[in-house]
């Protein structure tokens, strides 16, 4: 996992609120057993025209002025529904590493986390005034992490908030595995300690 300490980039804008994870991934494509890939089909039903594969110009993220955006401005309760952690992962594959909206579903806000996704809430107002922004071509933010704020080249300055341990993780681009990994010493010596104890017990029973 990449860390995420000061990130800029260009600024992407889906206006829609209530957007589902199968919205994002599709369930159609979750047979896939490799965690790669899935970046492709990232709002597949809304990127693609029915029946043809090609790409829809009316979806938002199709405009040319949004190619190649790495942060996610959106609407209230981004993420809601299934608990699939393929969302996260189709969104970091397409390119974003920062989600920025009023509200999320917690267990894609949590997921988000965990594989290297920054996902921010933001009051109404200041998402309002993001939107009134992101409308000048080639609209970039600045997300610091280790200062906690938000910033543009045009005066732009917000503050956001993120658990301790979420930001640390982040910063430090460990996943659950590195994190776990970190005390294998501990974990090797209390596996070795058990077996001898297990040993020493079936002695006393035999």
């Amino acid at each position: 996992m990449e860390p995420l300490i000061s990130h800029k980039g260009l600024v992407a804008a889906l206006d829609r609120v209530n957007v589902d994870t199968d919205q994002i991934i599709p369930k159609q494509f979750l047979k896939r057993i490799e965690r790669p890939g899935f970046g492709q089909y990232l709002f597949y039903d809304w990127r693609f025209m029915p029946g043809t594969g090609e790409l829809d110009p009316n979806f938002e993220l199709n405009q040319p002025r949004f190619r190649g955006a790495t942060i996610l401005l959106t609407r209230d309760n981004f993420g809601c529904g299934s608990s699939r952690e393929h969302a996260p992962w189709a969104l970091l594959e397409y390119g974003f590493r920062v989600i920025l909206a009023p509200s999320f579903g917690d267990i894609f806000y949590n997921n988000c986390y965990k594989n290297g996704v920054l996902p921010i809430m933001l009051p109404p107002a200041a998402i309002a005034e993001l939107f009134r922004r992101v409308q000048t071509p080639g609209y970039s933010l600045i997300v610091d992490l280790k200062t906690l704020r938000i910033s543009d080249d045009v005066q732009l300055n917000l503050s956001f908030q993120v658990d301790p341990y979420s930001r640390l993780r982040l910063l430090q681009g460990v996943d659950d595995i590195r994190v776990t990994l970190q005390y294998e010493d501990n974990i090797e010596d209390y596996e070795s300690q058990r077996v001898q104890y297990q040993l020493a017990f079936d002695d006393v029973i035999e």
